[in-house]
């Protein structure tokens, strides 16, 4: 069998140096000395360029060419000797084995669902022929091709009409009208290529073209709204495509998770228990006894006028960065601190994101005047200046922006890697740290931040519990609206996102397992004294987004072997 290039870079044992940091404070070079590191980007660009060469994604020659490369990948992985590796070699080798695992999984999973949507659109393939007989560059027939189409028209009609299409699963067709209007992109491309330049094409194909194309776009809504349930501009709709438990534990196994969809549950009840507690004392403390929900509608009333939340992020960020450079917690490098600014939501933007979003900019959520009176009083106050408190810092600095800064600087091979649990974990870890160290000044700043770690434990709560079929959307909707406090549009907003298909199933439960893992890990390497805080911190943006365990077994020297599986148990164990 043929050597992939990638193992012949990895036997000359290739490396790649980065420029010096411009900034002393920093480290001056990425520091790896994965053996692995020439052969994982020698992957990711190999990857690149078929993703390139076959680029549609339902096609099952895609998914046959994919699955012959990630093969070759596995057998020149195999054949390295893992003992004789460096620990972040070893580390790399776990992280590019998993993928290939992972990658190869989730093949089988598309080809499933290619089979399950296939009677929705039986004429999927003549398009994907169309095309892809065009990138091979094999020369068309414009007579037989116009027959082609004529017939895929005669066939939408038959599949529109067939028996049984009111029974059809939502979600299936939803996953198919998805699929469809890429498919009709592509026969445009298609279509577009030849027309104007190939005169025969267009005297043949004109009309079948804007005819087929008529009635894909036709179908597509059918399929969208009557089958799925999801009219477009219904702001209301909320679709979802439960995945199971096996696709469940798969995701956690593959982040290194030891724990079940179930254990995670009752841990996260738990974790959401002791936040209502705390909320109780701050309530105390507000004067509205054990009434914390009366207690949190105050928080909620304390924003800034329209027009001002641009300064009030300004404020907050340069706050943030304050306490953690004060306080030595993190190296923040000065051109970190300048290449940030804000941009403002759109009013849609906000239907999946009513709160911030952040990175190398800050997009901020406030109302608009295209908003209804009630929409923009539920803008403002689930955007309030306590609320902010947390989100600017959680999406800038320590957060977000901090993190994609490092990520471009250091082990930048590792990105086909990224997990949330590093990403989004790293971001709310600084919640919990700066709440242990007192960064909330006021009962109502801590409610602020409880507030978030109550909305945290809702996510796995009501994720999960939604993807093993044990909660609808709209109770998804209601436990955060009752449990946790949210302004409803704002919990609709939340609860769309979850499931639009945008995110993994398992992305939510990143924020706080993530945190947890970082707690845990500050606790056995800072706590006792081995790792200052900034030595820690800095380390973990070093690693890039990795597993939080992979990150442990490097700071802690675990001794790693090449069938290694996590079997660590971070949760804490609250009173």
């Amino acid at each position: 069998m043929k050597v992939p290039l990638s193992l012949v870079y990895l036997l000359a044992g290739a490396s790649v140096a980065f420029a010096a940091d411009a900034h002393p404070v920093v480290p001056a070079a990425d520091t790896s000395s994965s053996e692995l590191r020439s052969a994982i980007e020698q992957f990711s660009a190999d990857s690149q360029s078929l993703d390139r060469a076959y680029p549609i994604h339902i096609s099952e020659t895609r998914r046959a060419r994919f699955d012959r490369f990630y093969r070759e990948q596995q057998a020149a992985l195999v054949r390295i000797d893992f003992d004789h590796l460096s620990q972040d070699g070893k580390i790399d080798y776990l992280l590019f084995r998993n993928h290939l695992e992972r990658q190869r999984e989730q093949l089988s999973i598309d080809a499933a669902q290619a089979v399950e949507i296939e009677p929705l659109i039986p004429f999927a393939k003549t398009i994907i022929d169309l095309e892809e007989g065009r990138r091979r560059m094999e020369p068309v027939d414009p007579q037989k091709a116009a027959e082609k189409l004529a017939e895929m028209v005669r066939s939408i009609d038959q599949a529109r009409r067939a028996p049984g299409r009111d029974s059809q699963k939502p979600f299936v067709a939803r996953r198919a009208a998805s699929a469809l209007a890429s498919l009709r992109n592509d026969l445009k491309t298609w279509y577009t290529f030849y027309n104007g330049y190939d005169p025969q094409f267009t005297w043949w194909m004109e009309d079948p073209y804007k005819r087929v194309d008529g009635a894909l776009n036709n179908y597509v809504k059918y399929l969208r709204d009557q089958l799925g349930g999801q009219r477009e501009g219904d702001d209301s709709a909320i679709a979802g495509d439960p995945v199971g438990r096996e696709a469940l534990m798969n995701d956690l196994a593959y982040n290194m998770i030891p724990y079940t969809p179930e254990e995670l549950i009752a841990l996260a009840r738990k974790e959401y228990d002791w936040c209502e507690k705390e909320m109780i004392r701050a309530s105390r403390e507000m004067g509205d006894g054990d009434d914390w929900h009366k207690a949190l509608e105050q928080v909620k009333s304390d924003y800034v006028e329209p027009g001002k939340q641009p300064e009030l992020v300004h404020r907050l960020a340069e706050e943030a960065i304050d306490y953690v450079t004060s306080r030595d917690l993190v190296t923040v490098p000065a051109l970190a601190k300048e290449d940030w600014w804000e941009e403002m939501l759109s009013p849609e933007s906000q239907l999946t994101a009513p709160f911030f979003l952040g990175g190398d900019l800050i997009l901020v959520a406030f109302p608009t005047n295209t908003m209804t009176e009630e929409q923009k009083l539920m803008s403002l106050r689930g955007n309030n200046i306590h609320f902010a408190r947390s989100t600017v810092f959680h999406e800038l600095i320590p957060g977000h922006h901090l993190q994609g800064f490092m990520q471009n600087r250091y082990r930048t091979y590792r990105a086909p890697f990224a997990t949330p649990f590093w990403s989004e974990g790293n971001a709310f870890y600084w919640e919990l740290l700066l709440w242990d160290m007192g960064f909330s000044k006021t009962p109502q700043d801590r409610i602020g931040m409880l507030f978030w770690h109550m909305h945290r434990a809702a996510r796995i709560i009501f994720s999960l519990s939604f993807h093993l079929g044990q909660m609808t959307a709209e109770e998804c909707v209601d436990f955060l609206v009752n449990g946790v406090g949210f302004e409803r549009d704002n919990a609709r907003a939340e609860v769309r996102r979850s499931f639009d298909g945008s995110y993994e199933p398992i992305y939510q439960c990143g924020y706080m397992l993530g945190a947890l893992q970082f707690y845990a890990l500050h606790h056995e390497l800072v706590d006792s004294g081995k790792m200052t805080n900034r030595a820690f911190h800095d380390a973990i943006l070093q690693e890039n987004s990795i597993p939080v365990d992979l990150i442990r077994a490097d700071l802690t020297h675990e001794k790693l072997t090449r069938d290694y599986k996590s079997t660590w148990k971070f949760f804490p164990q609250r009173p």
